[in-house]
């Protein structure tokens, strides 16, 4: 089985993308130079959006989550599992992590890639706040 969730979000001139164990992308508008792990705001969904069929389906512990990043022309794909500790239950941030911690904001954990292994090209883009993200994070059990 294969289900996709497609979010849209935007770049802030504080995109940094230099955190080395998270990625995160939020509902909110504003962004501070502390949000070394943002790398788009303004989405259209949060984790609590996602349909029950996906986040059943992300809770297996043999799910494999995909996240695929496009912008400006430029596209960056990471690769993690799932696990039955997510709860997708909040409503403006989502994560993906290295690690295996879970909180109400990740989507996937063991993440082959944070927001500083995100193709620089990509991260220039999205520190203009003309720049539109398309995320799509697709999960296969």
């Amino acid at each position: 089985m294969r289900l996709v969730e497609e979010i849209t979000a935007k770049g802030h001139m504080n995109v940094r993308g230099t955190h080395g164990m998270t990625f995160e992308i939020t509902k909110d508008s504003d962004l501070s130079k502390r949000g070394d792990c943002v790398i788009g705001v303004e989405a259209n969904k949060g984790p609590v959006d996602f349909s029950s069929e996906f986040t059943e389906a992300c809770r297996r512990d043999d799910a494999r989550i995909t996240v695929k990043l496009e912008a400006a022309g430029v596209v960056d794909i990471i690769h993690g599992v799932g696990s039955h500790k997510l709860t997708f239950t909040n409503p403006r941030e989502l994560v993906g992590r290295k690690s295996t911690f879970t909180s109400d904001r990740t989507v996937l954990i063991n993440a082959d890639k944070a927001a500083r292994d995100v193709d620089r090209r990509l991260i220039e883009a999205l520190r203009s706040a003309r720049t539109r993200l398309r995320v799509e994070i697709i999960v296969e059990v």
